[in-house]
């Protein structure tokens, strides 16, 4: 039975759902370093919103862990490099807060405009202060969208609505995605310098860390104010307050924070014309229960069912493609497993070529890497990271598709460089959908690839199968198969052995004795 670590609060429709699945779930919402860290050595899956912090020191003891599901958009929480070097899946539900976060941003950007919290605060000190709280229309205003995404879009239908004009930034989205009548793609700077109000849409990384800057921020309009619901650390908090104390700009609405739950000492809280709310983006009956419901759901159709959704760093996402070449991913794992078991210095780079009926070389080169490293290492190695190992070994990876006409009707060539060469092996899967070696170090050979083999490069002179067979005999070995290719100019043959049970150091050492051998390796698939 699967066990499901639920370590932050999510919606009850959501554990419902795990446990009809019949995971047991370990539900602990807030729990202690201590709690947490003993709680990951047995889990599965692990469950969590924005609170929780998945460290590479969790993830270390997490042997079993397959997949985190992120309840919600941001995953700055979750040691994404260490997971994927742990072959973990993470998933998130960018859709179940959407409207949610682009409600509050439009509610922000509304209350920061009418001088809402200021109204309230002054009504509660028991005064009436009417001029002093003239507030702007939204009517006609410039709003500059920084980040395109779900939200960001969400955002521009209800500006479109409130009759503001709109210009965005985002350096993965093309002009063409919107009429140009309503939106507006410009630079960023130039997005900065022209906007009455400013909202971010964006996810907090290396490159948008502190976007918002005090040099960016004196870029803006003394009028203008900025609105943040994404995610803490794209605005420099020391840089902002600074702004509003000084009347560089007029305003800012702020949801997020670098450090939650906002300390006494963080220099917003005695800003002026700043309106904090505690990151309540996604706080809405809908959304909880619709991160919450939707993430469990994602990790039952992994656990249950191998189905991703919305994978953050799988670099495959279509599982149902990937169950259909089933046949040809076991016969590249195959080819990576002998592979392996040849190569004798390290490998500097590997390329996988695919003939005939194979739509797509990537996943079949994923696979030959998880058959290639399957022995040497103690990670977990799958399609999630096979890349990323290969990449750390300093070993490049190629993969394509090619047209030309083959014997076969399918072929997976593989071609493994090192300092003293390359080898080559390649097979194919017949209509019996068994893979079978087809071609090894430029020999043709035909052979079923299963259980302990001989793989045996001689003289191509008489008497070599004998002595081989004598040996082996000798010792109570029974040849189970016995496949022989030979060269063009027969100086050497390539002889693969199926037999039963296992060669022993010194009856390999025996093997190696005989005159004629060249080459000899036992292998293990």
């Amino acid at each position: 039975m699967a066990i499901v670590l639920v370590s932050d609060p999510i919606a009850d429709k959501g554990i419902e759902l795990l446990e009809e699945a019949g995971f047991d779930i370990v539900y602990n919402p807030n729990p202690s370093d201590d709690e947490l860290q003993a709680l990951t050595s047995d889990i599965h899956a692990w469950v969590v919103r924005s609170g929780t912090k998945i460290t590479a020191e969790l993830l270390k003891d997490a042997r079993n862990l397959q997949v985190i599901g992120r309840a919600g958009v941001g995953v700055d929480n979750i040691d994404i490099q260490e997971a994927t070097n742990r072959g973990v899946v993470v998933m998130n539900n960018p859709d179940g807060n959407t409207i949610s976060a682009a409600e509050h941003t439009m509610a922000m950007m509304m209350a920061l405009s009418r001088n809402i919290q200021l109204g309230h605060m002054n009504l509660i000190n028991g005064e009436w202060n009417r001029s002093s709280l003239v507030g702007n229309e939204l009517k006609g205003k410039t709003l500059g969208i920084v980040g395109l995404g779900r939200i960001g879009r969400e955002v521009i239908k209800r500006a479109i609505g409130m009759e503001m004009k709109i210009l965005g930034h985002d350096p993965f989205v093309n002009q063409d995605v919107f009429d140009p009548e309503t939106v507006t793609l410009v630079d960023l700077d130039t997005l900065t310098k022209d906007s009455d109000y400013i909202t971010l849409h964006l996810p907090l990384l290396d490159a948008t860390k502190n976007l918002f800057d005090a040099e960016r921020i004196s870029t803006m309009k003394s009028t203008a104010r900025i609105i943040n619901v994404a995610r803490g650390g794209i605005i420099n908090e020391s840089d902002l307050a600074n702004a509003l104390n000084n009347d560089i700009i007029s305003g800012a609405a702020i949801d997020v924070f670098e450090s939650e739950p906002l300390e006494s000492s963080n220099p917003l809280i005695n800003s002026k014309n700043i309106l904090l709310t505690p990151h309540l983006g996604a706080s809405t009956h809908e959304a909880s229960e619709g991160v919450s419901f939707g993430i469990c759901r994602q990790i039952k159709d992994f656990l249950l069912e191998e189905k991703l959704a919305n994978p953050i760093n799988m670099p495959i996402t279509d599982m149902a493609q990937l169950k259909q070449i089933t046949p040809f991913l076991d016969l590249a794992e195959t080819l990576g497993k002998i592979a392996t078991q040849l190569v004798e210095s390290p490998i500097k780079s590997i390329s996988v070529e695919c003939f005939g009926n194979i739509d797509d070389s990537k996943p079949i080169s994923l696979s030959f890497l998880i058959g290639l490293f399957h022995n040497i290492t103690d990670n977990r190695i799958n399609f999630v990271n096979a890349s990323v190992i290969a990449e750390e070994r300093g070993i490049s990876l190629s993969h394509s598709l090619n047209t030309d006409t083959v014997s076969f009707a399918n072929l997976i060539v593989a071609h493994v460089t090192t300092k003293n060469g390359t080898i080559e092996v390649a097979g194919s899967v017949f209509g019996d959908q068994h893979p079978r070696i087809v071609s090894i170090m430029g020999y043709e050979v035909d052979v079923r690839p299963e259980g302990n083999m001989l793989f045996v490069q001689n003289k191509d002179v008489p008497g070599v199968i004998g002595k081989v067979g004598m040996v082996l005999g000798k010792s109570a070995v029974n040849i189970a198969e016995y496949i022989l290719s030979r060269t063009a100019n027969n100086d050497s043959a390539y002889s693969i052995i199926k037999f039963d049970g296992i060669i022993d150091d010194a009856l390999l050492e025996e093997l190696t004795k005989i005159d004629e051998i060249l080459d000899i390796k036992q292998l293990h698939v």
